[in-house]
C-alpha cells in the first residue's frame, strides 16, 4: 500500500461492517509484524553496541545518524508520511 488512500463508498451497512472487521484484523497483523521488527532491530543494535565497546569505538556515530535520517526522510516522503513523526520514531528506536 502506498501513501495515498482513497475513501471508500459503501452500498450497504453490511459491506461497511465487513471492511471494518477486515481492516481491524489487518491492522492487528501489521502491529504484530511491527513489534517483531522492533525486537529484531533492538537485538542488532545491542550487537552493534557490543562490537563498538569491544573495538573501543564511540557508541554514537553522527555520520551514521545523518545517513539513517536522510534515508528515512526519503522513504517518508515517498510514502506520503509525516517526516517529522517518522524522524521522532527513528529517534526513539536509536536511543
Amino acid at each position: 500500500m502506498n501513501g495515498s488512500y482513497e475513501i471508500k463508498s459503501f452500498n450497504d451497512k453490511k459491506e461497511a461492517e465487513e471492511l471494518l472487521t477486515k481492516s481491524r484484523k489487518s491492522i492487528d497483523e501489521i502491529d504484530n509484524q511491527i513489534f517483531d521488527l522492533i525486537s529484531q532491530r533492538t537485538a542488532f543494535a545491542r550487537d552493534i553496541a557490543s562490537c563498538k565497546e569491544y573495538l573501543e569505538m564511540p557508541i554514537f556515530d553522527e555520520s551514521r545518524e545523518k545517513v539513517v535520517h536522510t534515508k528515512v526522510r526519503g522513504l517518508a516522503e515517498e510514502k506520503g508520511l509525516d517526516v517529522d513523526i517518522i524522524n521522532q520514531i527513528v529517534d526513539m528506536l536509536t536511543i
